[in-house]
């Protein structure tokens, strides 16, 4: 399966998608509600129709930015809010941005990706991530497998994958998600490291990964 601009654009043009909640979930909204300060450099990636984007507008941040490879969600985001800046809406492949952030939101974008694709994200999250910045958000508890998307995976998976590129990262189990989701979400903050990684530790987070891949990931809680 490619899961390329193509594929993500006739999904969201035949409304193809069933993992959208229709809103910001509880959640996201939770932590959102939490900072302070409305300056921060915010990016949504792969975001979809960007229900969390709408909500911290909303709530008068002003340096939000989404990213899609697909246009027909960010098109229909646009008319749905037309004051939020146009040029913070970005029909980009996220992982050629340049730019660096202070928070990058995670919701539905590490699922969307093939499980060979995951080294990448956590090494481009890091490097997308400015001095002391934060990787947040909600991840999928369940099985890994090839039937995706969405592509799943666990506590001990998602730690294996992200500590390499991050100097922290702490994986809870949520304790207020929507019910369709309930029992079946992580919240992830991961904090930008101090100093740059080596080579042979993204080696060895690439080769945790695939080890995973092909089997059933157990349940860890």
């Amino acid at each position: 399966m490619n899961l390329d601009e193509n594929y993500w654009q006739n999904r969201y043009s035949k409304l193809d998608t069933p993992w959208d909640a229709g809103a910001i979930t509880t959640p996201l909204k939770v932590y959102f509600d939490q900072l302070t300060d409305t300056t921060t450099k915010i990016l949504i990636p792969g975001c979809g129709n960007a229900y969390e984007a709408e909500y911290l507008h909303n709530k008068k941040f002003t340096n939000v930015y989404i990213a899609d490879i697909a246009t027909a969600p960010l098109l229909k985001f646009k008319s749905n809010n037309p004051f939020f800046p146009v040029s913070h809406i970005l029909h980009e492949d996220v992982f050629k941005l340049d730019e660096t952030f202070d928070l990058i939101v995670e919701q539905t974008f590490l699922c969307a990706l093939h499980p060979s694709e995951r080294n990448k994200y956590a090494r481009r999250m890091a490097k997308s991530l400015s001095k002391n910045g934060k990787l947040v958000g909600l991840l999928f508890d369940m099985p890994l497998s090839e039937n995706g998307p969405p592509f799943g995976g666990n506590t001990l998976l998602y730690k294996s994958l992200l500590s390499p590129y991050f100097e922290e990262v702490s994986i809870s189990e949520c304790y207020n998600s929507i019910a369709p989701r309930a029992g079946k979400e992580l919240f992830l903050i991961a904090q930008k490291p101090i100093k740059s990684l080596g080579y042979n530790v993204a080696l060895i987070s690439e080769a945790l990964s695939k080890r995973y891949l092909h089997r059933k990931c157990p349940l860890i809680h």
